[in-house]
């Protein structure tokens, strides 16, 4: 039943993408949900140097309200936000609970934490798939965007973990990603060579850094605005720890106000409310840099093409299939029109 339901409910949202539709009879597919906000770390390009957070994690009436809401429409789950996963005590029940709900669940972590014992409950669980954040091929390098982490020991659990999953021939997907910055361009061959002959690993992600703190001046150029942005139709929303719902997780790093607390509002009159309507015009009018959030964002805005596909299929499929997307489009294989990326320092 939820099979059919979830794909009735891709089948409104690309008929509300398509058409332009302002006001949506469904709900977004995907969401990213921040359950901690704890970081063991200090990383130049994360949000947190900007965005004091609390050492706090989401509360189970947040967090299972928003599962039980979204039961029957979304397909994936991604447990991650501006803190560490695994400092949230309560990571695996949360796992579990997506499961419970054939809700697909994803982590992305530094890996500071995953030492053998947290491997194998790791790969106990039904968690469908880990990213594995390493950001450069070199000690030196790494060192300078994850402060607080040791190159070898996270090198190393991320090396053993790998490994143990292909010797368990876990069907849980692991992808290494790197985001590519200034400081680290000239390692993607290393880091490309040296992780994908490692077993275990399915798939090497190059990810182009999607923060303003970098490059504070980034943004859209107006050629950008063609085409409306995937997040306002099909998510992922962005749910922070204390219940805040934002458009997307970008909007809360640029200061934009929350939509509503899953808390004290229903979730589908938060994906309604009369300022993420008024986005959704304003982008299918091809007027999305009038949004301040929006014209200061340096998110990717992909070809309609792809859109389509990612609603057409299940949100599990996608995710597996991004990263490979991404790698052919970096590596010219693809037209680079279908991944329109930000004009660095352009709002034109």
């Amino acid at each position: 039943m939820n099979v059919t339901m979830r794909a009735w409910n891709r089948a409104k949202l690309l008929w509300g993408y398509l058409t332009g539709r302002a006001k949506l009879a469904a709900l977004p597919v995907e969401y990213i949900v921040e359950t901690t906000a704890k970081c063991n770390l200090y990383c130049p390009m994360c949000p947190r140097e900007t965005h004091k957070q609390p050492k706090a994690d989401m509360t189970d009436e947040v967090f299972e309200g928003l599962v039980r809401q979204s039961a029957n429409t979304a397909e994936h789950m991604m447990l991650i936000g501006l803190g560490e996963p695994f400092m949230d005590p309560q990571i695996f029940e949360r796992i579990e609970f997506c499961h419970r709900h054939s809700i697909s669940s994803l982590l992305s972590t530094n890996g500071t934490f995953l030492d053998e014992r947290v491997a194998g409950r790791v790969l106990d669980s039904p968690l469908e798939q880990l990213t594995l954040s390493f950001d450069g091929a070199k000690k030196e390098t790494f060192e300078f965007y994850r402060k607080g982490a040791k190159f070898e020991k996270v090198r190393d659990n991320f090396v053993r973990f790998a490994r143990m999953k292909h010797e368990r021939r876990s069907r849980l997907q692991v992808v290494v990603q790197m985001v590519k910055m200034d400081g680290n361009a000239s390692e993607v061959d290393d880091f490309l060579a040296f992780w994908s002959a490692i077993p275990g690993v399915d798939q090497v992600r190059i990810k182009a850094d999607e923060t303003n703190l970098m490059h504070p001046d980034a943004g859209h150029a107006a050629a950008d605005w063609k085409h409306p942005c995937h997040y306002l139709w099909r998510g992922p929303m962005y749910v922070k720890q204390n219940g805040d719902v934002y458009p997307c997780c970008q909007s809360y790093m640029l200061d934009g106000a929350p939509l509503g607390n899953i808390e004290t509002e229903p979730l589908v009159n938060i994906w309604n409310a009369e300022t993420m309507q008024e986005m959704r015009r304003l982008h299918a009018s091809g007027r999305g840099g009038e949004v301040d959030i929006c014209s200061r964002c340096c998110t990717t805005i992909p070809h309609p093409a792809l859109v389509t596909g990612s609603l057409i299929l299940h949100g599990r499929t996608v995710r597996r299939l991004l990263p490979m997307v991404e790698r052919l489009t970096y590596l010219s294989k693809l037209p680079a029109r279908l991944l329109r990326p930000s004009k660095a320092g352009g709002r034109g």
